[in-house]
């Protein structure tokens, strides 16, 4: 299994990196390659162009609604329908395509989605589930916490995360790309105050990707929003995890902190993402 950074600045698209997106790559038993996004926020269509093909996900993982996190699903939306070699739109040629795009969310997302795309107005809004009637661009399944899902090689459940809004912690299992017979782990954990479901999500995971958006001693005051670098590492110590990435911190963050702040924390194997980046578990 494979995850690439497409875009981890917090909270919205910095000088140097889109907001939140994660794109997780794993082959099955045949050899084919399954692409799986976690999280579209904003300016990472962009960015996710310059990694693959976006004809060829296989399935969008959403956390949470706000925008930097969402937000650029209308861009996806839009190249589905309308680019005019690869969209999907039935009766409209050799590129044809049969099946929406899975598109796994908090409750209410296809509603949302149609808001954030103009395509609908919120009373005429499809609920959200297995979409029926014309053909769509996306299939929205609602998370169930304590339900597995399954995408390809990929085995996907999701926590309940510590958040102003409904939010979920997603762990992700799928092939060891050294061929082991036990799957590997990857944990992310959304945006997130410490709680059980993120702890839940990251148990003895191989890869913790995780949030650290606060500073201690500057945001203390401020419960059930971010995680600080100090916080993440406790985390990662107390789970088990082997190796700890920090993510989604903002451009207002001086350089390091989110880092060393882990590192008092936290023993194994430590980094901070940047736009680009790859991990190989």
């Amino acid at each position: 299994m494979k995850l690439t950074v497409v875009g981890c600045a917090g909270s919205y698209a910095g000088p140097e990196s889109a907001a939140s997106c994660y794109l997780v790559q794993a082959s099955d038993e045949s050899g084919r390659v399954w692409n799986l996004i976690l999280d579209l926020g904003s300016g990472s269509f962009g960015s996710l162009q310059r990694h693959i093909e976006p004809s060829e996900l296989d399935a969008v993982a959403i956390s949470h609604m706000h925008a930097d996190h969402i937000a650029d699903i209308t861009g996806l939306e839009v190249y589905r329908k309308y680019h005019p070699e690869r969209a999907e739109r039935i009766g409209a040629g050799p590129a044809d395509r049969a099946e929406a795009l899975t598109v796994l969310g908090p409750s209410g997302i296809a509603r949302r989605v149609a808001r954030l795309s103009a395509s609908e107005d919120e009373s005429s809004a499809t609920p959200a589930g297995a979409l029926t009637g014309e053909p769509c661009t996306f299939r929205f399944v609602e998370w169930e916490t304590a339900t597995t899902y399954r995408i390809g090689p990929f085995t996907i459940e999701a926590f309940d995360a510590h958040h102003p809004i409904e939010a979920y912690s997603i762990r992700i299992s799928g092939p060891s790309d050294s061929g082991a017979a036990e799957p590997v782990v990857l944990a992310f954990s959304g945006d997130t105050d410490d709680c059980a479901g993120v702890r839940a999500a990251a148990s003895g995971a191989d890869l913790f990707l995780c949030e650290a958006a606060f500073v201690s001693g500057r945001d203390d005051a401020i419960d059930g929003v971010h995680l600080t670098g100090q916080r993440a590492g406790r985390i990662a110590t107390d789970a088990g995890v082997r190796q700890l990435a920090l993510t989604h911190i903002p451009a207002w963050n001086a350089p390091g902190i989110a880092r060393d702040e882990a590192r008092v924390e936290y023993a194994g194997p430590l980094s901070v993402v940047r736009p680009g980046d790859t991990f190989v578990l």
